[in-house]
């Protein structure tokens, strides 16, 4: 039964995912702000944009779902604050997740839920609160029929980053989604590899479970685009992007422009023509 919601994320055709990730003040970093200081216009230009889902999390969902209608984007729930986003690691870093998650979700009529699996150099605690988190929500996910997104991150050694940077590297990606499908993913959320024609190797390793692709920080337009491009070619079943969406200076036209790559395999140049309108 998971597949009734599943259909509302996944375009019936193409049968992939463009989800928009506005969940980024959970994390109380300044900086994760830019583009999001009001979630009202935020929300509301998306919708005007069409994407497949908005991430949103429990405190901000209302302004997605109380708009009436039923061509609007499906909602994904983020389950899970942490710590771990700002420029060192803090004493006490932690990932907590939100009471009766799944509950919650089935209450906001979400379509999907959104939870952490941090691999954080030198906090492996915060590995293990991930870990005990998965396993607390999969059980409700699975009773109640609500997919469960895992978010399979690889940081970067701080000493390295100076600040939140996840590693690209494809030998600490794939063991992390593994473990995430292994742990019960429905769908996977992984970081690009640094060398994109190795990303073949994270959809084989996921296996069955659809394998949607982090957008990380922002980047300029044309490494978005082709990024975006060659990841589809490898086999992703779409994408999550947050501040290259949300940070972007015509948020509605970015968002139309990487749907068409996603579902419609559109180009490079019929990405720029739809930029340049």
């Amino acid at each position: 039964m998971k597949s009734y919601r599943l259909n509302r994320l996944f375009h019936p055709v193409s049968q992939k995912c463009f989800d928009v990730a506005i969940d980024h003040g959970l994390f109380n970093e300044y900086s994760f702000l830019k583009g999001i200081e009001s979630i009202q216009t935020s929300v509301d230009t998306l919708i005007g944009a069409c994407p497949d889902a908005i991430q949103l999390t429990i405190g901000q969902l209302k302004y997605l779902q109380r708009v009436p209608g039923r061509q609007k984007p499906s909602l994904v729930l983020r389950t899970d604050v942490a710590n771990v986003y700002g420029e060192s690691i803090p004493s006490a870093p932690f990932s907590k997740m939100i009471a009766e998650p799944v509950l919650q979700a089935v209450r906001a009529d979400a379509a999907c839920l959104c939870i952490n699996l941090f691999s954080i150099p030198g906090a492996p605690e915060v590995t293990a609160q991930c870990i005990e988190n998965i396993l607390k929500i999969k059980p409700a996910s699975d009773y109640y029929s609500m997919p469960l997104m895992i978010e399979a991150i690889v940081f970067k050694p701080n000493r390295e980053s100076g600040g939140y940077m996840v590693d690209g590297n494809i030998q600490k990606i794939l063991p992390l989604v593994r473990q995430a499908v292994e742990l019960g993913a429905d769908i996977i959320k992984a970081d690009p590899s640094d060398n994109v024609d190795d990303y073949h190797r994270v959809i084989e390793i996921a296996g069955d479970v659809p394998v949607l692709v982090r957008g990380g920080g922002k980047a300029p337009d044309e490494e978005i685009i082709d990024r975006t491009i060659h990841l589809m070619e490898k086999g992703a079943a779409g994408i999550v992007y947050g501040r290259n969406i949300i940070q972007h200076e015509r948020p509605e036209l970015i968002t139309k422009a990487l749907m068409g790559i996603v579902h419609e395999k559109k180009s490079k140049e019929d990405a720029f023509r739809i930029l340049n309108i």
